[in-house]
């Protein structure tokens, strides 16, 4: 695709500091149980993260409301000697009730969910994927990947591929897919972008990523927050710890961590939000500025004042809300 240095950011008037600052303390009282220790708060172990999931979970449905007449269908299907899980997501009166076809021509989005590869899901995040296809005449397919510390990487980056690939055999066209996720979703994102081109498979029209992550040893997130960039939801020390259990004894030389972006590679043209505040802000400028390095076209959009992945929250500050139209126009750019 045509190389751009056109880079947005700071580009879009927000407004609703308060209600940010109302955002932050509650999506921190949230995720702090599983973010571990700041202040007082006691470590918490890996062994525990999945008997404090279902919690967690619950708590950030409620904070991120389904739109109404929204439908969903659940997918859960073996390919191979592996399954792929997830769901379709619409509103209720499109498709006549049934899930997306292929036959139809029209796009449909993938979507990754994030949550440092340990909590969440595509019921967790079905609010914002919902609100991404509203009015757009278009269905996502939003994928339930394995988790750590059940399973450790790269279980998550190889159920996403077979997602994708899954989409594939069901007859829609890698020119039909738009490609979302958020945080770990946007590392599962570049992951598959580089299968597809090591495979000659076709890669998906356009990217959307909220705070996405470049570096799951979390090493970028701890030199920001040693700066003195303090995050409303991570600790980026406490996170690095607790993704060890996702990512095992892998190597940080594997190059499905840090996943490179070269010039040979056919690039779908691409949107990056992410929050002022958070200490994973680097991974959003590296992943930008790796696309335009080997030849893409990212639009990069910092949000003064915000935390990780606010495009969550519509309620709690109208940046949110912003945020979304912009992404919506986005995908309404390249949609078929």
């Amino acid at each position: 695709m045509t190389a751009s240095n056109t880079e947005v950011a700071s580009g879009v008037q927000t407004t609703g500091p308060r209600r940010a600052r109302a955002l932050n303390a509650y999506v921190w009282r949230a995720t702090r149980p599983i973010m571990g220790a700041l202040g007082s708060v006691p470590a918490i172990g890996p062994a525990a993260i999945p008997l404090m999931r279902p919690a967690l979970n619950a708590s950030l449905s409620a904070a991120s409301p389904v739109p109404r007449g929204t439908k969903t269908t659940v997918v859960k299907q073996r390919v191979d000697d592996a399954q792929v899980r997830g769901e379709w997501t619409h509103e209720a009166q499109q498709f006549g009730g049934a899930i997306p076809s292929p036959s139809s021509g029209r796009s449909v989005l993938y979507y990754l969910h994030g949550s440092g590869y340990l909590v969440c899901s595509a019921r967790t995040h079905r609010g914002l994927v919902a609100r991404l296809v509203r009015r757009s005449g278009i269905g996502a397919f939003s994928l339930d990947y394995r988790l750590g510390p059940e399973h450790q990487f790269p279980s998550g980056g190889d159920d996403a591929i077979r997602g994708y690939r899954w989409l594939l055999d069901q007859g829609f066209s890698a020119d039909q897919i738009i490609v979302g996720g958020d945080s770990a979703g946007g590392h599962l994102a570049q992951d598959l972008l580089a299968a597809n081109h090591r495979d000659g498979v076709p890669q998906p029209r356009a990217m959307v990523l909220f705070s996405p992550l470049y570096d799951p040893v979390f090493d970028v997130a701890c030199a920001l927050e040693r700066s003195g960039v303090r995050d409303p939801f991570i600790h980026a020390a406490s996170a690095q710890r607790l993704m060890g259990s996702y990512r095992g004894d892998a190597s940080p030389d594997n190059p499905r961590m840090r996943v490179a972006l070269t010039p040979d590679m056919d690039l779908p043209d691409t949107l990056i939000q992410y929050g002022s505040r958070e200490v994973m802000a680097d991974d959003a400028r590296i992943i930008h500025q790796n696309l335009l390095d080997a030849g893409g076209t990212s639009t990069l959009q910092e949000w003064p004042g915000q935390g990780h992945v606010f495009q969550m929250f519509p309620y709690f500050t109208p940046d949110s809300r912003t945020a979304m139209r912009e992404a919506k126009d986005f995908i309404g750019r390249h949609l078929l």
